[in-house]
C-alpha cells in the first residue's frame, strides 16, 4: 500500500499504538501496523479493523525501511528497553534512532513521536526519550512531540506487588493518598497525534505536554467504586515495596512518597498547569 495519507504505527499492539491506528482508521486514514508477530490476535484485530500488517522490529533496522516505503506519516511509541539495573538507555536510543533514521531514508513527511511528561525531577525512563527527540529533531524537518502524563488504563496493570494496579479491590502505588496525580486516557492522546497528521504545518516542530485529569489517588479510588460498583481502596507501598521496584521508580526509602522524583513531578504538574491543561512550545 502506498499513498500520501498512510501512516505507520508501531507499537501498534500496545496501548498508545492501538488508540491511534484505531482513531486514524475510524477516520478512514490508511494505516500500517508495525508489529513483530502477524499472526498474533491484537495484530490480527487490527488486520480486521482495516490495517495493513507488516512484520518490523526496533532491534532489527534491516527491517524497518520496506515497512515505511511509501508512508507519509510515522506515529512512534516510545521503544522502552528494560533489564535488571532499570531502564535500559541505551538500547532505547539505539532503537529509537534506527526507527528515526529508517523515516529520514524513507522520506517520511511527518513524525509524531510519545515522550514523556516534563517533571522538575528526573523521572523513570525520561534519558532515552530526550535522547531520540534531539535525535529527531536533528533528522526529520516537521515532527511533533506528544508528551503524556502517566496513563488512566494504568490501573488495569498488574504487577508482582501490584503496583500500579487493582488487585483484591486495592490500587497500590508510591504516591501519597492526598497529593494530585495527573493522567491521561490513551484515547485523548490518540486524537492529538490523529490532529498533528491532519494538520503537520500547524503542529510541525511543536512539542504538546498532555494531561487529562489530576485526582488524588484517594480520590481516583473512589471515583473507580462509583463507577464499577466495586469497592477500591488506595493504599501506599512500603518502604520496603518501593525499593524493590529498583531505583527508576523509587530512588530509595528517604525519597518515598511525595518526595520521590516520580511522586513530586507528578504533583508539580498537576498543579502547574490545572487539570485538562494542553501546554504547548516549539523546538
Amino acid at each position: 500500500m502506498a499513498t500520501d495519507r498512510l501512516i505507520v504505527v508501531t507499537g501498534a499492539t500496545g496501548r498508545q499504538g492501538g488508540a491511534t491506528a484505531r482513531r486514524l482508521l475510524a477516520a478512514g486514514t490508511p494505516v500500517r501496523a508495525l508489529v513483530r508477530d502477524t499472526a498474533a490476535p491484537p495484530a490480527r484485530a487490527l488486520a480486521t479493523a482495516g490495517a495493513e500488517l507488516v512484520r518490523g522490529d526496533l532491534d532489527d533496522p534491516p527491517s524497518l525501511p520496506a515497512a515505511l516505503e511509501g508512508a507519509a506519516g510515522l506515529f512512534a511509541v516510545p521503544p522502552a528497553a528494560y533489564g535488571p539495573d532499570g531502564t535500559g538507555v541505551e538500547q532505547e536510543f539505539a532503537r529509537g534512532r534506527a526507527l528515526v533514521d529508517a523515516a529520514a531514508a524513507a522520506g517520511v513527511r511527518h513524525v509524531v513521536f510519545t515522550g514523556i511528561a516534563s517533571t522538575p525531577g528526573r523521572l523513570a525512563g525520561s534519558e532515552g526519550k530526550a535522547r531520540i527527540e534531539d535525535h529527531l529533531r536533528e533528522r526529520i524537518r516537521s515532527a511533533t512531540v506528544l508528551r503524556p502524563v502517566r496513563f488512566m488504563s494504568n490501573y488495569l496493570g498488574t504487577m508482582p506487588v501490584a503496583f500500579d494496579g487493582i488487585a483484591g479491590g486495592v490500587h497500590r502505588h508510591i504516591f501519597t493518598p492526598d497529593d494530585p496525580v495527573q493522567i491521561i486516557a490513551v484515547e485523548d492522546i490518540a486524537e492529538f497525534a490523529a490532529l498533528a497528521f491532519e494538520q503537520p504545518d500547524r503542529f510541525a516542530g511543536r512539542t504538546l505536554e498532555l494531561a487529562g485529569d489530576a485526582l488524588t489517588p484517594a480520590e481516583a479510588a473512589a471515583a473507580i467504586s462509583k463507577a464499577t460498583g466495586v469497592a477500591v481502596l488506595y493504599e501506599q507501598l512500603t518502604h520496603a515495596e518501593a525499593a524493590a521496584l529498583g531505583p527508576d521508580i523509587s530512588p530509595g526509602p528517604p525519597a518515598l512518597g511525595s518526595r520521590s522524583a516520580l511522586a513530586r513531578g507528578h504533583r508539580s504538574a498537576a498543579r502547574h498547569p490545572p487539570p485538562g491543561c494542553v501546554r504547548s512550545r516549539t523546538g
